[in-house]
């Protein structure tokens, strides 16, 4: 026979606290992302073309912005440290990391031909590039 307790309570405090921790957690990680995004890079528009889905963990982004300079999560990067960190990332994830290059509509063919060369180099063919489907 089980013994009741007249007094016996569920403390909610605790799963309160994680509640709240989550929440901070999201609203953090949701912030950062946005800050990743050169907002500088003013993209093409291409209203045919197809929309992504589904996004690979493993993609790279690469920003070329009008004068040409590559940067990755904001940051100005040499070609040479771009092929390094391309081929870092086919050596951790194989030939078919997908790297998107988003180009500004002002940039040169030639910049984005470099860094299409580049990813070439470092043995990564799977390459796309970023537009807008529709004007923000």
């Amino acid at each position: 026979m089980r013994k009741q307790y007249a007094d016996a309570k569920l403390d909610m405090t605790p799963m309160i606290d994680v509640v709240f921790q989550l929440i901070i957690f999201f609203v953090v990680t949701a912030a950062m992302q946005d800050k990743l995004m050169e907002t500088n890079v003013r993209m093409a528009m291409a209203p045919n073309g197809p929309v992504e889905e589904v996004k690979d963990p493993r993609t790279v982004m690469v920003d070329v912005v009008e004068n040409g300079a590559i940067q990755i999560m904001k940051t100005n990067i040499s070609e040479a440290k771009l092929f390094t960190l391309l081929n870092n990332a086919r050596k951790t994830s194989g030939q078919s990391t997908p790297v998107v290059i988003r180009g500004d509509w002002a940039t040169k063919h030639e910049a984005i031909r470099r860094v299409m060369d580049i990813c070439g180099k470092a043995g990564l063919w799977k390459i796309r590039f970023s537009a807008l489907k529709e004007k923000a």
